[in-house]
């Protein structure tokens, strides 16, 4: 069994790219990722096999999904079915994200 309240000092973190930073923690069917993006830093293309949903909490960034251009700003939510090919850039000030996966992201561990 897992805390039921943690904080961001008890995520793992990962530094996958420069000037990103995400903190991960896993329930049992689900992967909860707090992302950091410093001013333009980018999210490479990528896909998955995961569900991904997403809400920005600060900041703006151009979101691709799919081959389709998004100007994404603090409020607007994201949906991506699994297996859509995705990449982010941020924009003229830092941004915060938050990312929910479905099922578990096993990298993220």
């Amino acid at each position: 069994m897992f805390p039921y309240v943690i904080d961001l000092t008890q995520c793992k973190r990962h530094d996958p790219f420069p000037g990103v930073r995400m903190y991960t923690t896993q329930a049992e069917k689900m992967t909860l990722s707090v992302v950091d993006l410093e001013p333009h830093a980018v999210i490479p293309e990528h896909n998955h096999p995961h569900e991904q949903v997403g809400y920005l909490v600060d900041g703006e960034f151009e979101f691709i999904i799919g081959g389709q251009s998004h100007h994404v700003t603090a409020g607007q939510i994201w949906r991506i079915p699994g297996g859509v090919p995705h990449k982010v850039v941020a924009g003229e000030r830092p941004a915060r994200a938050i990312d929910v996966f479905f099922p578990i992201r096993e990298d993220m561990l």
